[in-house]
C-alpha cells in the first residue's frame, strides 16, 4: 500500500500575512506549491500582486491589510472563504522592528507599545479571526511566528520585540490548549537569523554577521527556504498530533546555554545607528 501523501495540500485554502516580502513570499510560494489556493494580506499591494502573477491569478487572491486592524483582518478571511470556499490554514508572519536598536533604557513608550501592536496584538488577531472560521467549520491549523528572539535573552536584541515574540510562544500552548477540542491546531515556528528585508541592514556589517554566526551550532544563518520544511509540516496532514508547540529552525542556537560576549565594536556600532542617542547605554556615572 502506497503511504498517503501527508504534506499534500490540494484543496486547501492558506492564509499568509505580511506576504509582500521576506519570509512571507517563501512560504506562500510553497503552499501554493503543495497545492494550496492562498491568500496574501499584507500593506503593500504591488508586491503581492507580482506574487500572484508568479503563483497563479487562480490560486490567489490579493487583500491589502494591517493586521492590528481587526475589521481589516476580517474582511480579509471573508474575502477569502468567499473566493475559495473555506480556510483551513492561517500562517500569521507579518511582523516588524519600529524600535530597531534602541537599548532598552532609552527605548519610548510609544515605540515600545507600536511594536507590541504589530508582533502580538496583530498575531493574535489573526489567529483568532481564522479561529471564528476554522471552529465553526471542523479545524485547521495556525501557525504564528515566533523567533530565537523570544528564547531567552539575547543581549541588543530589541526588547519589545523579543518579547513579543515570548509572548507568542506562550500564545501558541494557550490557544492550542483552547481550541484543541474542536480540531483547531496552534503551533509557532521560531526562526534564527535569516536573510530578509527586516534584518537587511544588520546583517550587511560584517561583524554583526559573525557575531551571529558564531552563536550558532551550524556556524551560518540560514536559508529562508529552510524554514519550509517546518511550515509544511505544521500546516498539513503530517503535523496532525502536533499542537502548542514551538517548533525552532535557528542552526542550534536556542541550544547554546551560554550568552555570547558582545563586544565594544557593537556596542559603538548600535549607538551610529540609532537616531537621538537611543542607542548609547546608559553607563555608571552619567546622567540618564
Amino acid at each position: 500500500m502506497t503511504a498517503p501523501p501527508l504534506f499534500d495540500l490540494s484543496g486547501k485554502t492558506a492564509l499568509v500575512t505580511g506576504a509582500s516580502s521576506g519570509l512571507g513570499v517563501e512560504f506562500a510560494k510553497a503552499l501554493a506549491a503543495a497545492g494550496a489556493n492562498v491568500v496574501l494580506a499584507a500593506r503593500r499591494v504591488e508586491p503581492m500582486e507580482q506574487l500572484a502573477a508568479e503563483i497563479g491569478a487562480d490560486r490567489t487572491l490579493v487583500q491589502q491589510c494591517d493586521v492590528t486592524d481587526q475589521a481589516q483582518v476580517d474582511a480579509v478571511i471573508a474575502a477569502g472563504v468567499e473566493r475559495f470556499g473555506g480556510l483551513d490554514i492561517a500562517l500569521a508572519n507579518a511582523g516588524s522592528v519600529p524600535e530597531g536598536w534602541a537599548v532598552p533604557e532609552r527605548i519610548p513608550a510609544d515605540l515600545f507599545r507600536q511594536s507590541i501592536d504589530i508582533n502580538l496584538t496583530g498575531t493574535f488577531i489573526t489567529a483568532a479571526a481564522a479561529a471564528r472560521h476554522m471552529l465553526g467549520h471542523g479545524g485547521g491549523s495556525i501557525i504564528m511566528l515566533s523567533s530565537i528572539a523570544g528564547m531567552g535573552g539575547h543581549r541588543n536584541t530589541p526588547i519589545a520585540y523579543a518579547a513579543a515574540k515570548a509572548a507568542t510562544a506562550h500564545m501558541a500552548q494557550y490557544l492550542a490548549v483552547t481550541w484543541g477540542d474542536r480540531g483547531v491546531r496552534v503551533n509557532a515556528i521560531g526562526p534564527g537569523w535569516f536573510p530578509s528585508e527586516m534584518t537587511a541592514q544588520p546583517l550587511a556589517i560584517p561583524v554583526v554577521k559573525q557575531h551571529l554566526e558564531q552563536q550558532t551550532a551550524l556556524g551560518r544563518l540560514g536559508d529562508p527556504k529552510e524554514l519550509i520544511g517546518a511550515m509544511l509540516l505544521l500546516a498539513s496532514d503530517a503535523g496532525s498530533y502536533i499542537t502548542g508547540q514551538t517548533l525552532m529552525v535557528d542552526g542550534g542556537m536556542s541550544a547554546s546555554a551560554g550568552n555570547s560576549p558582545y563586544p565594544d565594536e557593537l556596542h559603538g556600532l548600535v549607538e551610529q545607528v540609532m537616531p537621538h542617542g537611543l542607542g548609547a547605554r546608559v553607563m555608571p556615572g552619567a546622567e540618564g
